[in-house]
């Protein structure tokens, strides 16, 4: 590969990264899975998969885990 051939290709893998950096974060999604429980997508790298009453247990909670949540604040860590 010559030298013009081969900082062609590296701006152009430089403006695809600067592109891949600058697009808007990813949405949260739901899907149903192969196995027929409920998929979140977009919380992290991997998805989040509970069955049905699995979801209804934890949504069941949600007061109970806000409030673990404001009593452990200060040791709890935040994702930028």
């Amino acid at each position: 590969m010559s030298d013009e051939a081969m900082k062609a290709e590296l701006e152009r893998l430089r403006a695809e990264n600067e592109a891949l950096k600058n697009r808007p974060a990813r949405s949260v999604s739901l899907k149903v899975s192969e196995k027929g429980g409920v998929s979140v997508y977009g919380l992290g790298r991997f998805p989040i998969t509970f069955y049905k009453e699995q979801w209804i247990k934890l949504l069941g909670m949600s007061e109970e885990i806000l409030a673990f949540i404001r009593a452990n604040e200060g040791k709890l860590k935040v994702k930028e």
